[in-house]
C-alpha cells in the first residue's frame, strides 16, 4: 500500500491499520505515565471500596471458576506479555503468567486499555444512530422523526451515509476511553486514600462522583478535536469524508483554536455523564447484588458478574442520556453552525426542545452504548486476571 501523509495530522483513513494500533498503544502510555510512581504500591488499597472480591486473583483461583476469556487458551494473551513491545510502551502480562495486583503499574495499564477498548468499539458501532440524531438536532423541520432520519440520510447520501464520520469518532473515544477509565481508577483511589477509609465508606457515592468528574475533565481535552471534525462531516453535506480530509480544512477555516471551540459545553454533556455512569453504576452493581442476584458475588461465576456488568450498566446509561441531553444540543449545534454561540442556540432552540431534541433516540443509543462499555470493559478485566468492577454490597450489621 502507497502510503500517503496526510496534511496536518500523521495518519490517512487509508492506512487505518498499522496508524491505529499506534495510536491506541501510544494513548495508553500517555495516560498511564500520568498517574504518579506513589500509586504502584500494591499495598495501599482504599479496603472501604474493595470487596472480598475485589483482589488479585490468582491462577488456581481462577481455573476453578469459568471465565469468558481463557488467556492460556488464547494465542491473544502473547500480546499482553511484559517487554514484548519494541516501543517500549508498558504492556500487561498474561493472566496465565503473573497476577496483576490492584493499583499496580499493570493494573493503571490494563484499566487504561480496557478504556480504549470499551469505548472507541462502541462509539463507533452505533455511528448510524450518531449520524441521525445529529441531523435530528441541526435540522428538525427535515429529519422529523427517526425513521425518517434514517430514510433521509439513505436516500439522499446511500447506505454509506449512516457511517460517516467512523473514523474520528474511532480515534475521538479511543482517547477519551483511555483517560476516563484509566483516570477514574487513579483519582477514585486517590479521594479515597485522602479521606480515609470510614469516610470512603460512608460517603462513596461523592468519591464516585469526584473520581469521575476528574477523570472526563482530562478525557474530553483529547476528544473534543476529534469530535467537532465528526459533527461537521456528520451534518454538513460534502463537508468532507472523513478525518484525513475534514481536520485540515477545520484548521483551514476556523483555526487550531476551533477545534477546542466547544470544549465547555462537551464538558458540560460529557462531566455529568460520566458522574452518573459511574456512580450510577458502581451503586446499582451493588444494589443488584443485594437485591436481584440470589446469591453473593463471590460465589457468581465470571459470565454471571459481566451479565450484572451490563445490566447495571444500561440502567446507569438511561440516567446518563436524561443529565447530559440538553448540553450535547448545544455541542452539535455550535460544531455544525459557524459563529454561533450558546446564548443564539439556546434563544432559536428554546429551553423545551434543548432539553427534548432527540431524546428518545439518544435513550436508546446511550443506554446501549454504556451497557456494551461497561460489558467490554469489564471483560478485558476478566480476560487480564482483574476481578469485575463495583464492589458487592457491605455485610448487614449484626444484631443483637
Amino acid at each position: 500500500m502507497t502510503k500517503t501523509r496526510c496534511p496536518g495530522q500523521g495518519f490517512c483513513e487509508a492506512r487505518v491499520s498499522e496508524p491505529l494500533g499506534t495510536f491506541i498503544s501510544k494513548s495508553a502510555a500517555m495516560v498511564f505515565q500520568l498517574l504518579p510512581d506513589s500509586l504502584y504500591s500494591v499495598d495501599s488499597r482504599s479496603p472501604a471500596l474493595l470487596s472480598s472480591s475485589s483482589v488479585s486473583i490468582s491462577r488456581s483461583e481462577r481455573n476453578a471458576v469459568p471465565t469468558v476469556f481463557s488467556a492460556s487458551e488464547s494465542t491473544m494473551a502473547q500480546k499482553f506479555r511484559a517487554g514484548a513491545s519494541p516501543s517500549g510502551m508498558p504492556l500487561i502480562p498474561a493472566a496465565s503468567e503473573k497476577k496483576i495486583q490492584l493499583y499496580s503499574r499493570d493494573f493503571y495499564a490494563a484499566c487504561t486499555l480496557g478504556g480504549v477498548l470499551s469505548c472507541g468499539l462502541t462509539h463507533t458501532a452505533v455511528t448510524p444512530l450518531d449520524v441521525v440524531k445529529c441531523n435530528m438536532q441541526i435540522d428538525p423541520t427535515k429529519y422529523k422523526s427517526i425513521g425518517s432520519g434514517f430514510s433521509i440520510t439513505v436516500k439522499e447520501s446511500g447506505f454509506g451515509g449512516l457511517v460517516r464520520g467512523w473514523f474520528p469518532t474511532l480515534i475521538g473515544y479511543s482517547v477519551q476511553g483511555a483517560g476516563k477509565f484509566g483516570l477514574y481508577e487513579y483519582f477514585k483511589k486517590t479521594y479515597s486514600d485522602a479521606v480515609g477509609p470510614e469516610n470512603a465508606a460512608k460517603y462513596q457515592t461523592l468519591v464516585f462522583l469526584a473520581g469521575s468528574a476528574s477523570a472526563e475533565f482530562f478525557a474530553d481535552i483529547g476528544l473534543c478535536p476529534f469530535e467537532a471534525v465528526k459533527v461537521k462531516v456528520q451534518t454538513v453535506p460534502g463537508y468532507a469524508n472523513g478525518l484525513s480530509d475534514g481536520m485540515p480544512k477545520f484548521i483551514q477555516q476556523e483555526g487550531v483554536a476551533g477545534l477546542w471551540k466547544g470544549i465547555t459545553p462537551l464538558w458540560g454533556r460529557q462531566i455529568p455523564y460520566t458522574m452518573m455512569k459511574f456512580a450510577c453504576f458502581e451503586n446499582t452493581v451493588q444494589a443488584l447484588y443485594k437485591y436481584v442476584v440470589p446469591k453473593p458475588k463471590a460465589e457468581c461465576t465470571k459470565t454471571e458478574q459481566l451479565g450484572v456488568s451490563f445490566a447495571a450498566g444500561y440502567i446507569a446509561g438511561v440516567f446518563c442520556a436524561v443529565v447530559s441531553h440538553p448540553a450535547d444540543n448545544l455541542v452539535s449545534k455550535l460544531n455544525s453552525t459557524k459563529g454561533a454561540t450558546m446564548g443564539s442556540i439556546i434563544s432559536e432552540m428554546g429551553w423545551v426542545a434543548l432539553f427534548t431534541r432527540g431524546l428518545p433516540l439518544r435513550i436508546v443509543m446511550i443506554g446501549t452504548l454504556t451497557g456494551l462499555q461497561w460489558g467490554i470493559y469489564d471483560a478485558f478485566k476478566v480476560y487480564v486476571g482483574l476481578p469485575t468492577t463495583g464492589s458487592a454490597p457491605p455485610p448487614e450489621p449484626v444484631t443483637k
